[in-house]
């Protein structure tokens, strides 16, 4: 008797542990919904959903060198990401540089923050200049210590070029002063204690850092290739407007609810339990996000939508192992542990090696894609976490209260392996087609357009027209009513606008009109909103995604795919599997190029997160699926084939590659279909990239691997 009542005893602590555990979830899913709701309010939002300062630069220098001019534009653009990541630099005319920060409404704020570009030059002790503002490569504001005590200095680094004539000039001129001397005045002069080499100096006796950060402000303004002015700078609004952000909330909230239903339907028990760890996903998401003040733009978005899928394919794969288990006659207990375990190594590196991807695109994209690996880096961790512990913690609660039957759980029956490697000559035929389809698109796209891509506003650039209406014309107005007037004229339908706060002027931004086009839009604005034809100017723009911001992007992307690439080496131990993913990373990447030649989406800034998001997204699923080969060529029968432990596993991980893809898809399906057009142009390829890196990871990554083993070369022999 006193055994049954030790065994009850223990019983009831089981089941009260489990139900104090469960009201410690429901009582922190309530608290940091609370704090998100609280936190969203606080997010920074990108031009494009909240606008911000726009600021315009005039070269005084009436003609400029357009050479001068871009690399202003450059150093400009590096100097405006410390204010956000997604801030645009770009030129408007030959001689205006304008620039747009979101996130912020002070222009006179920025404007004395960033300092009033002028001439900048360093003078001897005779008065003669030695150098000039743009020979300057950087100048930063730097925190020592020296005796125990801090030290504020500022850092500088002089071109290769300049870094010889300073040699020169600090050797002759030992004890003397050199002069700093931006727009006639004397900002500091500090004295020359030997000579320096190496073109690195430091300048010291700063009472404190803002007296440092000014000083290191104005000789970086200075540096800049063209000497500018201050021409205008005006608060603008969003260029989608408070719709975009309504459908996105919207959009969001449906799919999460189809979501919920997904899961529970096809997962039960453990289902209930993702959902659970997925919102408190979603609430510590959006908590960081304002926390670490992420500008949070489109591109931004798109790193949400990649780890909320990512963490719910973390669950899928423990689920789906736990349903194995129960399938081999384990206790639920078993299976839940063994399902996790097992899980574990897919997990980690699948999610590794995405994060490897974001870290290496934060550290040398700029812009949107900074702004977006950013968000999917915070994402991805903030999954495994959720996925690995959260997730955990809730089912060993269901269970400890008493929910044990294996029906609650579900069960996997083995089923026949389906022989996708003697498919494979179909599979890659099927992906050489939609290539070369890509390539004659793109040879037909030069032919007709000029481009091989129809090229956005942010690459291309183009004219933009400011309009003074007589009325304060709301964002819904000009999107119903001015939007197609312009688009009659241009018969393009990527059009941009934004609202100049505080007047009724709006930006219009389109392809780049003609002459004859400028004024048939301008007799078009007059006749249909009795505009003042004087109130309306036009300039030619460049595109906010220069070339440098291009080469970075691509550079990027090629470090982190070679450092995926050497992850998985290590991790598995074989260059093929390595090899293999990096082929089918490549052949999305071609296969979503194609598309856009196609059927010519529109290229622009979302192109580069496009294409980011669906590399982290193929990588992962390949990831997986390797995981179930390297796990089956261990356990199964030294007799079996390479071919059927390849058929095996991937048929083995089919479940977990389609229901990911699934709810992904369902996510961004549901954006799709509520969005903007601007949303719907950034929703589209996203599909379709999950669609093709499904199919390249099931199809196409194992019989890459296959291929390289060298078996049917070696059967061939036997043969």
């Amino acid at each position: 008797m006193r055994h049954k009542s030790t065994k009850g005893e223990k019983m009831k602590s089981k089941k009260s542990k489990g139900w104090l555990g469960l009201l410690i979830v429901l009582i922190a899913l309530v608290g940091f919904t609370y704090l998100a709701i609280t936190s969203a309010k606080q997010i920074k939002l990108g031009l494009d959903l909240a606008g911000g300062v726009s600021i315009t630069y005039q070269a005084k220098d009436e003609h400029p060198k357009l050479e001068d001019m871009k690399d202003t534009v450059y150093k400009l653009h590096q100097r405006v990401t410390q204010y956000s990541t997604e801030a645009e630099v770009y030129l408007e005319g030959d001689r205006r540089i304008n620039i747009d920060i979101p996130g912020v409404s002070n222009a006179d704020a920025i404007l004395e923050e960033l300092g009033k570009p002028g001439s900048l030059v360093f003078q001897g002790p005779d008065g003669k200049t030695i150098l000039t503002g743009d020979q300057v490569a950087s100048a930063k504001a730097v925190i020592g210590e020296e005796n125990g005590q801090k030290k504020y200095y500022v850092a500088l680094t002089f071109t290769d070029e300049a870094s010889k004539i300073f040699t020169d000039v600090t050797a002759a001129n030992v004890g003397k002063q050199i002069s700093i001397v931006y727009d006639g005045k004397v900002v500091s002069s500090p004295v020359v204690r030997e000579a320096i080499t190496g073109g690195q100096c430091s300048i010291d006796g700063m009472k404190d850092n803002t007296e440092a950060e000014n000083l290191a402000s104005t000789i970086r303004i200075g540096s800049l290739s063209v000497e500018l002015e201050e021409l205008r700078s005006n608060v603008v609004g969003a260029k989608l407007g408070q719709e975009a952000i309504a459908t996105s909330l919207k959009a969001g909230a449906i799919g999460f609810g189809i979501l919920t239903v997904f899961m529970i339907a096809l997962y039960l028990l453990p289902g209930v339990a993702a959902i659970l760890a997925l919102i408190l996903y979603v609430d510590l998401t959006v908590c960081l996000i304002a926390a670490f003040e992420i500008t949070l733009t489109l591109p931004g978005i798109a790193g949400v939508i990649l780890a909320v899928g990512m963490a719910v394919d973390a669950n899928v794969i423990i689920f789906t192992r736990i349903k194995e288990e129960i399938g081999l006659n384990h206790s639920t207990k078993q299976a839940i542990n063994e399902g996790f375990q097992k899980a574990l190594s897919a997990i980690v590196d699948g999610n590794v090696t995405t994060i490897i991807a974001a870290v290496v695109l934060y550290l040398r994209g700029s812009g949107t894609v900074k702004g977006f690996a950013s968000t999917l880096a915070l994402g991805i961790i903030l999954s495994m976490i959720t996925a690995l512990f959260v997730t955990r913690f809730i089912m060993n609660c269901f269970y400890s209260i008493g929910l044990e039957g294996e029906k609650l759980y579900g069960k996997k029956v083995e089923k026949k392996p389906i022989q996708f490697l003697q498919k494979r000559k179909i599979f890659f035929a099927i992906s050489a087609i939609m290539i070369v389809i890509g390539i004659v698109g793109m040879g037909m796209n030069k032919s007709k357009i000029g481009d091989i891509f129809n090229y956005g506003l942010d690459f291309k650039g183009g004219t933009s027209t400011n309009v003074t209406f007589n009325e304060d014309m709301s964002l819904e107005d000009i999107s119903s009513k001015v939007v197609p007037v312009v688009e009659s004229v241009t018969k393009d339908a990527s059009t941009q606008t934004q609202k100049v706060q505080g007047t009724n002027q709006v930006i219009i931004k389109t392809r780049t009109l003609s002459k004859d086009e400028r004024e048939q839009l301008n007799q078009s604005l007059v006749s249909k909103f009795g505009v003042d034809e004087s109130k309306i100017t036009a300039e030619s723009i460049s595109g906010a995604v220069s070339a440098e911001m291009r080469m970075d992007a691509i550079w990027a992307t090629i470090i982190a795919t070679v450092l995926m690439l050497l992850y998985i080496w290590f991790r598995f131990r074989d260059i093929r599997f390595a090899a293999s993913s990096v082929f089918a990373l490549i052949h999305d990447v071609l296969v979503l190029i194609a598309c856009y030649a196609v059927f010519r989406w529109s290229v622009g800034s979302t192109f580069i997160a496009c294409i980011l998001t669906i590399v982290g997204y193929s990588i992962n699923a390949t990831i997986v699926i390797f995981d179930r080969i390297r796990e089956n060529m261990k356990i199964l029968s030294k007799k079996t084939s390479k071919e059927d432990i390849l058929n095996t596993s991937i048929t083995q991980t089919l479940t977990r590659s389609i229901n990911t893809s699934l709810t992904t898809f369902i996510m961004v399906f549901v954006l799709y279909i509520l969005g903007v057009s601007s949303i719907r142009e950034f929703a589209l390829p996203i599909m379709v990239g999950v669609v093709c890196g499904t199919y390249s990871s099931v199809c196409l990554a194992s019989a890459f691997w296959y291929i390289l083993s060298g078996k049917e070369k070696k059967k061939g022999k036997e043969a």
